[in-house]
């Protein structure tokens, strides 16, 4: 039976976070999503429940409002390493959710350990 696209990536979602928690349960996670227009990502404290850094392509200091492109994605990827240094997190293991490790995935993860990021 064929399954929607929404659901598979449902599944595929759960699949690596289930996975990447088994193997990285100490570390902070690096959460990304990514929509038709915007991408962003979260640095988050699974165990205490709270978002310690974030950026996005909506915030006005990058430059890159309303854009989802691997120019974008790259800058926010530097701007969520710079945060993770200052609150004193150097390492975190990298949550996709569903999406695949390709294209501007990929460009925000790159910029990330560019950035001194440990992923």
């Amino acid at each position: 039976m064929a399954n929607s696209k929404r659901e598979l990536f449902l599944k595929r979602r759960l699949r690596v976070r289930n996975k990447l928690r088994k193997v990285n349960g100490d570390k902070m996670r690096l959460s990304v999503h990514r929509s038709n227009k915007n991408i962003s990502v979260q640095l988050i404290d699974d165990v205490n429940g709270v978002t310690l850094a974030s950026a996005s392509t909506l915030e006005k200091d990058l430059g890159v409002v309303g854009k989802n492109n691997v120019e974008a994605a790259s800058k926010v990827g530097a701007a969520i390493a710079e945060r993770a240094k200052k609150a004193g997190i150097e390492e975190a293991y990298f949550d996709r959710g569903g999406f695949l490790f390709h294209g501007k995935v990929k460009a925000l993860a790159d910029a990330a350990r560019e950035g001194g990021l440990k992923i």
